[in-house]
């Protein structure tokens, strides 16, 4: 089932039929049972086919929650970032912690900073190599509990990360730095490991990047990234979690303005940004 954020308040989509939700957001996704409490309330809840035009212009599925995300969870993110930061002498970190117990974790958007379908990114003013960074994004309650998944787009500065690690969040958080939506997938599993996270650049109309990989090449687990991210650490509102790209366009490639990324994961749809 896909729990949209919407004008009208939370939309729900369950086998053709949608459904308004009269429960906040924030409640819905600190609910640790959220699938069974979906799953009971439909019975009893009106079918009203107009909401589907709601959902064409959702929110972005956040309201008090922050956005964190890991780094270096496929091989791929591992070898670019060990290259545009190696002059740096930072190389080796990458490759280090790509096999290190500890995940990179780091704090990424706060709602503020987050846009949701169909709106516009921003292409920060001191960077001259940003890419975005299609990802499975985890819906975690307060308490550590996954209930949904989304699709994320961090935004990033290679070119200021790979000057200096250190820079790493300057070059991954400002306004406009994220998207996600466009919906929560709710559910007791996880989208199967074959299903496909697939990136699209248009430029002016024309596509001039496309590329696609299987959530089953991210190395780690997603409980071991949220098992991490909750220690001594407390999300008293719930979090999401970005659990990495394995999607990197060539390194000639940086987003102009007004091109337009579409990224899409099989069961949640697509998420849909232009840049400024």
């Amino acid at each position: 089932m896909l729990l949209y954020r919407t004008s009208r308040g939370p939309v729900l989509h369950f086998e053709s039929a949608w459904y308004l939700i009269s429960r906040p957001w924030n409640e819905l996704v600190n609910d640790d049972s959220l699938f069974e409490t979906l799953t009971k309330m439909i019975p009893s809840l009106k079918e009203d086919a107009l909401l589907e035009s709601v959902a064409h212009t959702p929110l972005a599925p956040i309201n008090d929650q922050e956005i964190w995300a890991a780094g270096v969870t496929y091989f791929r993110s591992k070898n670019a970032r060990m290259e545009e930061s190696q002059d740096a002498g930072g190389g080796d970190f990458y490759d280090r912690v790509y096999d290190a117990v500890r995940p990179e974790l780091f704090m990424k958007a706060t709602a503020q900073r987050t846009v949701g379908p169909g709106e516009v990114m921003h292409r920060r003013n001191d960077s001259k190599w940003i890419v975005p960074e299609p990802e499975l994004t985890l819906v975690i309650t307060r308490s550590g509990k996954i209930i949904g998944y989304t699709i994320g787009n961090d935004l990033s500065c290679r070119d200021i990360e790979g000057e200096n690690p250190l820079y790493l969040p300057q070059a991954k958080s400002f306004d406009r730095c994220a998207s996600i939506g466009p919906a929560v997938l709710v559910s007791k599993e996880p989208p199967p490991k074959n299903a496909k996270i697939r990136m699209k650049i248009q430029r002016l109309g024309k596509m001039i990047f496309q590329e696609q990989i299987e959530i089953a090449q991210i190395k780690r687990r997603f409980e071991e990234l949220v098992e991490f991210l909750f220690r001594d650490n407390s999300h008293p509102n719930g979090c999401l979690l970005m659990t990495g790209t394995g999607i990197i366009p060539p390194d000639e490639f940086s987003l102009e303005t007004d091109d337009v990324i579409e990224i899409e994961i099989d069961g949640i749809g697509k998420l849909i940004n232009s840049m400024d």
